[in-house]
């Protein structure tokens, strides 16, 4: 007795369990007609669209290169969005990108860390400063390299949240150093 032992109560999106629950779905002809899952292409109440590019096949690139022309479609962050894109970064990249996104991370610590190969450096390097948006949304979202996809940890409005902070401190890095004021003692002694 499957059906008193276990609830029939179901988990949106589970799959099915054919040794706990019969087949549910209509079948005919080979073809499954209901199979609890969503249309293609359903968006969540709520949330952001779905990222239009899928990840690319071994040794292609299309994706990854087309990725260059997809923009950000959150607005700028609120200081409150602001503390929680840092936060983000800080609990799922920082591990090895650094604190100070400089590559620098805990499993790296300049080789003498248990990753052996080095991280990208998000601010110092020219190639990951120069890379639009949606390229670093399909990294996040995806991987690259041997960096593994983050999509199961952060959802789409959080990815392009940590998109937003990645490139404010890219742009925070690129402006020059304020100028010190001139000794004030010099500046007298001369008129």
């Amino acid at each position: 007795m499957p059906d008193m032992f276990y609830s029939r109560a179901y988990e949106t999106y589970a799959a099915l369990d054919s040794a706990k629950f019969t087949n549910d779905t209509l079948q005919s002809g080979g073809k499954i007609y209901y199979d609890r899952m969503p249309v293609a292409g359903t968006v969540a109440r709520g949330e952001l669209a779905i990222f239009p590019l899928t990840i690319d096949k071994p040794g292609d690139s299309i994706n990854y290169v087309a990725s260059k022309n997809v923009a950000n479609p959150l607005p700028a962050l609120s200081t409150a969005d602001s503390i929680e894109a840092a936060r983000l970064y800080l609990v799922n990249c920082g591990i090895c990108h650094g604190e100070k996104l400089d590559g620098m991370g805990p499993l790296y610590k300049g080789g003498d860390g248990p990753f052996k190969a080095a991280p990208k450096n998000l601010v110092g390097d020219p190639v990951v400063s120069q890379m639009p948006d949606g390229q670093l949304f399909y990294s996040i979202t995806y991987g690259k390299n041997a960096m593994g996809s983050y999509a199961s940890q952060l959802s789409t409005k959080q990815r392009w949240m940590v998109v937003h902070y990645i490139k404010g401190q890219q742009a925070a890095a690129k402006k020059p150093a304020p100028k010190q004021p001139a000794d004030s003692t010099a500046t007298t002694a001369t008129k």
